[in-house]
């Protein structure tokens, strides 16, 4: 296996480049190796630099739930970039964003456009100590909210891949107003408020965690902590970055029929493009600028290419309603992974949801961050390498979430299957 112009392209890119990367997880140091480098992507298969095809499950880590380059986004951004790149105006293709969220999102009935799920997810923190004129925030071990200050505390994703949960530059006074608590855990949860009457402003959590792998919740956990916030006058946070609109069109909170007084959106509504969403009740949105106090903006929000990518993303949702499909699909590569295991006699987790699964190295159920870290990581990364040198590429890193596309199906998702059982049986 030749990666030639991917290991040209990493040593000059570690010349000027921190780590050779624009994004931690990217640099392979959780599996070892050297990262591949891509120049094109279609459907379900990633061309590196060296013209090598992979059958993909990383999908930009999302957003690509239609495949790589589908036609009908891609002809979206085509029709929109002939009329300009960016106008720091209001654009027509901002307001149908807006509605097709409102409409898919019952919980949703005002929105407000920004560039990344962190920027979403930090405008949401800031919103919720603004309307409640509290400073306490809750989150969960092993979710990651983005890299902003008061969220990068025991976050998952990168963090946790390279052993650094907490990141260095984050002031202390910010992580004392941080509580952080075990996912699935009513009493921490009951304990924390109970110290804290009327002074925790939002609790934030990824309804279904997928940047410690992919964890679910317990039976009830999700409507005792709603319960719990509607209580205390806390705002609950849903951040649906890698959820929404993926599960379900109206993400986890249709699912689980839990109704967040925020959510934050990103990944699918760009189409692949960069972009980021938060709403709500419209009596917290509007304490937003410029009708309320707390100031939030970005000149390239509502970027009019990002938002034709993703107005062609959800309508192509809307009209062929894939979820079915995609959870058959999740289904059949969980049925292979755990069959392979259990005949090759390894003890092995393989949550999944949909189009998301995860595969742990380990003999416990894994419900939270602690149990999630019992997971053998170096099985995994001998089980990743097996993978890529057979044309299958999955996330590098013990600690992620695999996303399943339409175009998985049939061939794809066959070979696949077959790719990773002989994985196993190598191991």
């Amino acid at each position: 296996m030749s990666n030639s112009n991917s290991e040209a392209l990493f040593t000059r890119a570690r010349q000027l480049i921190p780590g050779g990367v624009n994004s931690p997880v990217r640099a392979f140091r959780s599996v070892g190796g050297s990262p591949f480098f891509v120049k094109a992507a279609r459907g379900a298969t990633l061309i590196t630099a060296d013209d090598r095809e992979l059958i993909d499950f990383v999908g930009t880590w999302g957003p690509a739930i239609h495949g790589h380059n589908h036609p009908r986004i891609k002809a979206a951004i085509a029709a929109a970039l002939e009329n300009g790149t960016s106008f720091g105006t209001p654009n027509p293709y901002e307001v149908e964003m807006a509605e097709l969220i409102v409409r898919f999102v019952p919980s949703i009935k005002k929105v407000r456009m920004c560039n990344s799920g962190t920027e979403a997810t930090m405008s949401a923190i800031r919103l919720a100590r603004g309307f409640t004129r509290r400073d306490k925030i809750v989150k969960f071990s092993g979710c990651y909210h983005g890299h902003s200050d008061s969220l990068l505390i025991k976050a998952g994703s990168g963090a946790l891949t390279h052993g650094h949960p907490d990141s260095a530059g984050v002031p202390a006074a910010f992580a004392q107003e941080t509580i952080v608590l075990p996912f699935n855990d009513r009493a921490a949860l009951e304990a924390a408020f109970a110290a804290n009457p009327g002074k925790i402003a939002g609790v934030i959590l990824e309804p279904y965690p997928a940047n410690v792998g992919l964890i679910l919740p317990e039976p009830g956990f999700l409507t005792f902590l709603r319960g719990l916030c509607s209580r205390d006058g806390t705002l609950l946070i849903f951040d649906e970055v890698m959820t929404g609109f993926r599960l379900a069109r109206g993400g986890v909170q249709e699912i689980e029929k839990i109704t967040p007084d925020l959510t934050t959106l990103g990944k699918i509504i760009g189409g692949g493009l960069p972009v980021g969403a938060f709403g709500g009740r419209a009596d917290v949105m509007d304490f937003l600028a410029p009708e309320g106090p707390v100031y939030q903006a970005g000149t390239l929000s509502g970027n009019p290419l990002a938002m034709a990518a993703g107005i062609a993303a959800l309508t192509l949702l809307d009209e062929s309603n894939p979820y079915p499909r995609l959870d058959a699909l999740g289904r059949q590569v969980r049925d292979a992974l755990l069959a392979a295991c259990r005949a090759k006699g390894l003890a092995a987790q393989v949550p999944q949801t949909g189009s998301m699964f995860a595969l742990f190295f380990t003999p416990t159920p894994v419900r939270d961050y602690a149990t999630a870290l019992q997971a053998d990581a170096k099985i995994f990364a001998r089980f990743f390498h097996s993978c890529l040198r057979a044309g299958v590429y999955l996330p590098p890193s013990a600690y992620e979430t695999a996303f399943l596309s339409t175009a998985h199906a049939g061939a794809a998702v066959d070979r696949a299957c077959e790719v990773m059982s002989s994985a196993i049986r190598d191991l």
